[in-house]
């Protein structure tokens, strides 16, 4: 038996998938990937409150940050080796290991705009003792 309009009647349907819809879901996704993926810094320290500086600029390329050590001492004047907190006395072995595995050593240095300068100076003190000669001070841009 036909329908009005010359199909069959009461025959199963087919599903069909809508590509137009699935586009912009996809187009939407990617997006947000590229949204995300570009807001993500790797910071290896601890966050503290920086300086500003009026000459402040980048640390350089990120696979170079990725192989420096990051040093924070913030306003309390707790120092962290990265983001695992140490001592004083615990640090100059920490940067001669670091010293004896990496080909070039870099340390950055992030220090609180409230840190007492006492603590800052034994923490360049030690870097200095060690004998790694480039070490970076990260500042904000005024």
């Amino acid at each position: 038996m036909h329908g009005r309009f010359g199909g069959h009647s009461g025959g199963p349907k087919r599903a069909r998938i809508e590509i137009i819809p699935l586009i912009d879901i996809i187009f939407f996704l990617l997006a947000t990937f590229i949204m995300v993926s570009l807001s993500m810094t790797k910071n290896q320290g601890v966050q503290v409150a920086l300086p500003h500086a009026a000459t402040a600029a980048s640390l350089g390329d990120q696979q170079e940050m990725e192989k420096a050590v990051t040093l924070s001492v913030n306003a309390k004047g707790e120092v962290f080796y990265n983001k695992e907190k140490i001592t004083i006395a615990q640090l100059p072995l920490k940067l001669q290991t670091f010293k004896a595995t990496a080909k070039d050593p870099k340390v950055i240095m992030n220090s609180d705009a409230y840190a007492d300068w006492k603590n800052v100076v034994a923490v360049l003190d030690e870097v200095k003792k060690i004998g790694i000669e480039k070490v970076g001070i990260n500042t904000e841009k005024k």
